[in-house]
């Protein structure tokens, strides 16, 4: 399975910006799907998850309330809806797909890795 993440850029504060990840294979409904970001001179980090079956989410604490994940089945496709960005939104944020069988809360419960897309937000 090969993750293209897209949607990234540079934007000002309280800006909005989506990313995209569409699956090269395969369906969502076989894996759990997540979003993490890694800033300079941070860990890695979950930001957004959605199980396989879609009928759980979860956000971490930063970003509740202010980005939504979301997936289409029928286009192998899962977003990250960021609105009110902040500067310390700023990273490289990756998709990753992980097993169902496996939680989502960990990278190394994630089997495939997206290449990546910066995102900065300029005060």
């Amino acid at each position: 399975v090969q993750l293209q993440a897209s949607g990234g850029g540079l934007v000002q504060v309280g800006d909005s910006l989506r990313l995209s990840c569409t699956a090269s294979e395969g369906t969502f409904t076989s894996y759990n799907m997540g979003w993490f970001r890694q800033a300079p001179g941070k860990e890695r980090e979950l930001v957004a998850a959605v199980l396989w079956s879609g009928g759980r989410l979860y956000y971490a604490e930063s970003v509740r309330g202010r980005f939504t994940i979301s997936r289409d089945v029928a286009k192998n496709t899962v977003y990250l809806q960021m609105s009110s960005l902040k500067p310390e939104d700023t990273a490289v944020y990756y998709c990753a797909a992980g097993s169902y069988s496996r939680t989502f809360f960990r990278d190394d419960e994630y089997d495939y890795w997206g290449q990546g897309t910066q995102v900065t937000v300029s005060s």
